[in-house]
């Protein structure tokens, strides 16, 4: 089959597609080992990721299929970044995995094609969803920012208009409104 003009270009198969389906298989065999560390509330949990990864990976064979590719198949087994030994580390996996997740949907979305950057924008937002609902806190939200964000400070409306009248003429000289909401560095030396 010929590309026509009416036809939007698409990438090789192989790119961000192929790296999401990896990492989804990675995550199936992931939450295989949380799953067995578990038992309850967690369990179910766990065995809601898994069949929700599950689907995810069913759906991008069936996209990498559709393109002309052949999907990668899953490795026997998966080197962890720890070992699991409770329903604590199991926790931290499953954390772990869908924050990856949501970096691996993140570079697929940049794909030019518009129902594949929509696929994968809703993934990412499910990823970061589980991962919330494992742990509800938000870790590094931004670049440079703490993981209790205490060192990053938004300015408000009324904090610049409040310290632009206070420093006065000479104190805002010089300075953008870009440069006052970035966090200070901190010296490593107490300097």
């Amino acid at each position: 089959m010929t590309e026509s003009a009416t036809e939007p270009a698409r990438a090789p198969v192989g790119d961000a597609l192929g790296r999401a389906l990896s990492a989804e298989h990675a995550a199936v065999y992931a939450y295989g080992v949380i799953g067995g560390k578990t038992s309850g509330a967690l369990l179910r949990r766990a065995t809601t990721g898994f069949d929700a990864h599950r689907a995810r990976r069913d759906q991008l064979r069936a996209l990498i299929t559709q393109r002309g590719g052949t999907p990668a198949e899953p490795g026997p087994t998966y080197r962890l970044p720890f070992e699991v030994r409770g329903p604590a580390d199991a926790v931290r996996l499953a954390v772990l995995v869908e924050q990856r997740m949501t970096t691996a949907y993140l570079e697929l979305a940049a794909d030019r094609d518009p129902a594949l950057r929509r696929i994968a924008a809703l993934a990412a937002q499910e990823c970061a969803t589980r991962a919330y609902g494992w742990q509800p806190k938000i870790g590094d939200p931004f670049p440079g920012m703490g993981r209790d964000g205490a060192d990053f400070d938004v300015p408000t409306p009324e904090a610049e208009s409040s310290s632009a009248a206070s420093s006065g003429p000479a104190g805002s000289a010089g300075t953008s409104g870009s440069e006052e909401a970035q966090p200070e560095p901190s010296a490593p030396d107490g300097q």
